[in-house]
């Protein structure tokens, strides 16, 4: 008999329940304050056996109480982006062997070697490596058994564990980097390692998570269709969204009688906000439960307790966390090495903090990336604000600088001459709008979406990838003279003309804001 079975005894759910709760109660006890001076020391005396450590005083600053080792540890330790980090330790541990690039990161930034770098697309060349030690795995399971314990505490007629979590990865293989090192995708390198317990409640098989995405999509929805036991799906919420649509195209019937008992939706990546209303339209008046993670290829750091509004920061799992006000990053969204960071303890409610991590994988004082806002203390409510600068609600990740070097080429290239633009999310049509000022250059002919699609294929792997997949569509442009953006910023937003900054990338979350200057732009 399966363990899932056996599971769906209810002696066993009573017992799996039970110790549900005990874990739910130690984790609802825990002072997150605490947490992090704990983790901090911790760090600090792992990190002072790696050359990171040795060249920063961390043996020193073991001696030290967190309130004198922490403004000592500020002062003395810049804040990285990843091109800091690559340049400074990363580089040395490239080598060429057999005509192979390899990577070995060994008692550089942690203790012994690192056995894992997760590949993502970077912003300053092609791909980031971020390292994952053993110890983040074991910090990152943790997480997963808290956000489990939670659930099935807060939901004791939940039925997940009778049945299996569809588990929507990207890219499942894993590149070998050499001296027993593999790079992949997040999800690919957690794959590699599930504990054994969960094998039974993991779908789809490892062949099927390993297909191409068009034809991955197609065989999970007809998974989904067939295997009734699958209770829970997990992904980014634009990616769920277009499973769910193909399952309601190949079953011809209203998605709750075709998926009776799907329970629970784990969603991250990017704000599920903007497509609330799509999965309203699927579900009507039977949604499964939502609940929202934060994890990235750096650490895990947050997710949402069933029953609560929001998510919560998790600072228990092996990061200690700073976070700089998003006004005092730069115009590529970028924190100066010496700004002012905040640890935990120190944060404001409504105030939006762009995140910086220091981990058991060997960062320090590293720039993530992401954005947050606190709007709740006790308990630690966030809400995901986005990326710096990023434009990014369907995952692309692609950069100001990217979106800048585009418009830079048309100019360049095209005898265009655009004198401002902004660009942002269509959410229902999954593609980017595109609104560009335009001056005394000649334009005509010239196809402008095509030339600004080309430009971010060639810059950005995830945007190509998941441009030739089909999960983003082909860009529009709207042209519109050169003074009437300005006229916009001054009438519509209360700021003044040509003497305020546009953004080239809409902040909101749904396009609001270059949504609104198309409809401006109509006015005439």
């Amino acid at each position: 008999m399966e363990i899932s079975s056996y599971l769906a005894n209810p002696i066993f759910d009573k017992i799996l329940k039970s110790g549900a709760s005990i874990a739910a109660r130690k984790f609802l006890k825990r002072d997150p304050v605490a947490a992090q001076e704990k983790i901090f020391s911790h760090l600090l005396v792992r990190g002072s056996k790696a050359r990171f450590g040795m060249d920063y005083g961390f043996t020193e600053l073991t001696r030290l109480p967190f309130a004198q080792a922490y403004p000592l540890y500020r002062e003395r330790v810049p804040i990285r982006t990843y091109d800091d980090f690559r340049k400074d330790y990363l580089a040395k541990g490239w080598q060429v062997q057999e005509g192979r690039r390899q990577l070995l990161l060994k008692d550089q930034t942690w203790p012994g070697k690192i056995p894992f770098f997760c590949e993502t697309s970077g912003t300053t060349a092609p791909s980031k490596y971020v390292p994952f030690s053993m110890e983040m795995f074991a910090a990152n399971r943790r997480a997963a058994l808290d956000l489990t314990a939670m659930y099935l505490h807060q939901n004791r007629d939940s039925r997940l564990f009778s049945g299996k979590l569809l588990y929507m990865a990207g890219n499942t293989q894993l590149n070998d980097m050499g001296n027993g090192i593999k790079s992949g995708d997040m999800s690919a390198i957690t794959l590699s390692h599930p504990p054994l317990y969960l094998n039974p409640f993991i779908a789809p098989d490892a062949a099927t998570a390993a297909l191409p995405w068009e034809e991955k999509l197609e065989r999970l929805a007809h998974l989904l269709l067939r295997d009734r036991n699958i209770r829970a799906i997990s992904g980014v919420p634009p990616w769920i969204l277009l499973l769910l649509k193909r399952c309601t195209e190949l079953g011809k019937a209203p998605l709750p009688s075709l998926l009776p008992n799907l329970e629970l939706i784990i969603h991250g990546g990017t704000s599920i906000s903007p497509y609330r209303h799509e999965f309203a339209d699927l579900f009507q008046e039977h949604p499964p439960h939502f609940l929202e993670v934060l994890p990235s290829s750096e650490a895990f750091m947050a997710f949402q307790v069933h029953g609560d509004p929001q998510m919560r920061l998790a600072p228990y799992y092996g990061a200690f966390f700073e976070f700089v006000p998003f006004e005092h990053l730069n115009d590529r969204g970028i924190p100066p090495a010496d700004v002012a960071a905040v640890p935990l303890a120190e944060i404001e409610t409504g105030r939006r903090y762009a995140v910086i991590l220091s981990t058991c994988a060997g960062l320090w004082r590293y720039h993530i990336g992401d954005t947050i806002r606190f709007t709740a203390r006790d308990p630690l409510f966030i809400e995901f604000t986005g990326r710096d600068k990023f434009l990014d609600r369907f995952e692309e990740k692609v950069t100001q600088g990217e979106v800048e070097a585009a418009v830079a080429g048309l100019n360049g290239h095209s005898g265009a001459d655009i004198r401002e633009f902004m660009v942002g999310p269509q959410i229902a049509e999954r593609r980017h709008l595109w609104v560009l000022a335009v001056g005394n250059g000649n334009v005509s002919g010239i196809n402008l979406a095509d030339r600004l699609d080309k430009a971010l294929t060639a810059q950005n792997d995830d945007y190509a990838t998941f441009r030739s997949q089909g999960r983003i569509k082909e860009p529009v442009v709207i042209q519109v003279e050169a003074g009437l953006i300005y006229r916009w910023s001054k009438e519509v937003r209360g700021k003044l003309g040509g003497q305020s900054k546009i953004p080239h990338i809409d902040p909101t979350l749904e396009g609001e804001l270059v949504r609104s200057l198309v409809e401006f732009s109509k006015q005439g």
